[in-house]
């Protein structure tokens, strides 16, 4: 396994609220900003949660020694495989709750600020993007990747969330036209993507604990 192997899990940290509020802010008064601010506070969070996970479970591993690592690795593939299961039930739970709560309506007005805020609280409170963080960094530790093999997975995440800054800024006035058709995309049908990740990454587990 390689980062190439975790990389699809950006596609689940993404999908959902997080990339509508991302066109909400891109829509806004003041795009760059807000948007710079948003992807600042999903930015801490994703890179500090990611890592944490990847210490502890490299922690862990390492204080097993040389003879209790296959028994670890199994463990871990355990624990894994739960958070997997349980990371499909919150995405099919939550397909029809991802909608436009009425705090979006704020978010045309949005400076750097309250966007940096709402990228960091936005990416804590959701389960998805916790069991996400906590998936990935287990199966790199799991697997012995050091810890740059989590920057793609990282990266691609933020720049899936930037997809609508960036359509802004490419497309000019042809992004009102497309950015409203996104974020409609992304209120109806990421959850189908995410579920479609989450059982290709809950096969490759199922692989390992049967090797």
């Amino acid at each position: 396994m390689n980062f190439l192997t975790i990389l699809p899990m950006a596609v689940v940290m993404v999908a959902g609220t997080q990339l509508v509020a991302a066109v909400f802010l891109a829509s806004g008064d003041r795009p760059r900003r807000a948007s710079g601010g948003f992807l600042s506070g999903a930015a801490i969070v994703v890179f500090a949660g990611t890592t944490l996970a990847w210490l502890v479970f490299r922690v862990v591993k390492g204080a097993a020694g040389g003879g209790g690592h296959g028994r670890v690795e199994r463990v871990i593939d355990w624990v894994v495989l739960g958070l997997l299961v349980v990371l499909a039930v919150v995405v099919f739970v939550r397909r029809h709750s991802a909608g436009e709560p009425k705090w979006m309506g704020r978010l045309q007005h949005a400076g750097f600020g309250y966007a940096l805020r709402l990228g960091l609280l936005l990416f804590l409170v959701m389960p998805s993007d916790d069991l996400t963080m906590v998936t990935v960094g287990a199966t790199a530790a799991r697997h012995d990747l050091s810890w740059w093999h989590l920057l793609p997975f990282m990266l691609l995440t933020l720049l899936l969330l930037a997809l609508p800054l960036l359509a802004l800024l490419l497309l000019g006035d042809r992004a009102d036209r497309v950015l409203p058709r996104m974020r409609d995309w992304a209120d109806r049908h990421s959850w189908i993507i995410s579920e479609v990740v989450v059982a290709f990454f809950l096969v490759l587990t199922v692989v390992d604990l049967l090797s």
